[in-house]
């Protein structure tokens, strides 16, 4: 069977175990050679009715799992990748109660094993933004409960003050046409965003955003232009609708899909978002759900080495 392109075509393909085994360790071990996780050994021999390898070195028996978000857990693997492939395909995202329906496993599996696919979406690049030329536009928004949707005793004890003082506010810096980066911060004084930009975005590129007072120094740095939302969304090519457009895919994620998120959870819900909208197709950059699929699986061992070592410490 050809790889798969649709929800379907992955159902079918990841049914068989090798199958799925094959798929990890390929993308694990992109070279083809399979290295022991405890002593990082190259020479082993596969355990067929086991479904894992022996180390010739050391002696111990690894299998795809070790080292990875499967590890540790019982749920077969087809059940995984089913799951994965859902949360980066679905554009407002996947409720642990939809996945639970879906792959027949508990809500609070569900639940478990959405939190360990959202810690491989977190982007690990280095690239600074700006630096093809393009402007980019850096924006906040605050998460949080409506109050006008809450009961009176609720909006007593929950807003306790105006503003962005009982919700979580994140910042966001878009590159026009290019990705997207975005982190929750504490507040959004120029002693918090400056850092943050300063490591994030090319030096003396275009940056746009709104009458922020905490973007007044960015003149110094960038060539900073303001637009005025009390006056205008749009002047000229000046504009921050690229990371509004982000927002609003983010919140209809948080407010139609999970509904309730708890404050120490955005930043997982935030990285779920960045990837897809960092994998979108657009006019230049064909791809499809296989395609962000693989880019999601390719990372499911950030940390394997690390792992190993701790791994190697436990007897055999």
């Amino acid at each position: 069977m050809k790889e798969p392109k649709t929800l379907q075509d992955a159902i079918r393909y990841f049914s068989d175990e090798q199958t799925c085994i094959d798929t990890v360790a390929a993308l694990r071990w992109p070279d083809g050679v399979v290295t022991c996780p405890a002593c990082e050994g190259k020479e082993h021999y596969y355990l067929k009715t086991q479904k894992r390898w022996k180390c010739k070195a050391c002696g111990r028996q690894f299998s795809v799992k070790l080292g990875t978000i499967f590890e540790d857990s019982p749920i077969k693997l087809d059940k995984w990748l089913t799951a994965l492939w859902m949360l980066v395909n679905c554009k407002n995202g996947v409720s642990s109660y939809e996945i639970h329906r879906a792959i027949g496993v508990t809500q609070k599996s569900a639940w478990f094993m959405m939190h360990r696919l959202r810690s491989v979406l977190k982007s690990g690049s280095i690239a600074t933004l700006g630096g093809s030329g393009a402007p980019v536009e850096v924006d906040e928004t605050f998460i949080g409960g409506k109050a006008k949707n809450m009961h009176t005793d609720v909006r007593k004890r929950r807003i306790t003050r105006r503003g962005a003082h009982d919700k979580t506010i994140v910042f966001g810096m878009l590159e026009r046409g290019g990705t997207v980066r975005a982190q929750v911060i504490p507040n959004r004084v120029a002693a918090t965003v400056e850092p943050i930009l300063a490591e994030t975005v090319a030096d003396g590129c275009a940056i746009h955003s709104d009458k922020m007072t905490g973007y007044n120094s960015l003149r110094e740095k960038y060539m900073h232009e303001v637009v005025d939302h009390a006056v205008e969304y749009v002047r000229g090519q000046v504009h921050t609708n690229g990371m509004e457009n982000f927002w609003s895919l983010l919140k209809r994620g948080i407010n139609g899909t999970y509904v309730a998120v708890e404050p120490c959870h955005i930043d997982r819900y935030l990285d779920e978002q960045v990837f897809r909208f960092n994998h979108r197709a657009t006019k230049e950059r064909k791809i499809n759900d296989a395609d962000r699929f693989i880019a999601a699986l390719s990372q499911i061992a950030p940390n394997w080495k690390k792992r190993a070592k701790q791994h190697a410490t436990q007897p055999p």
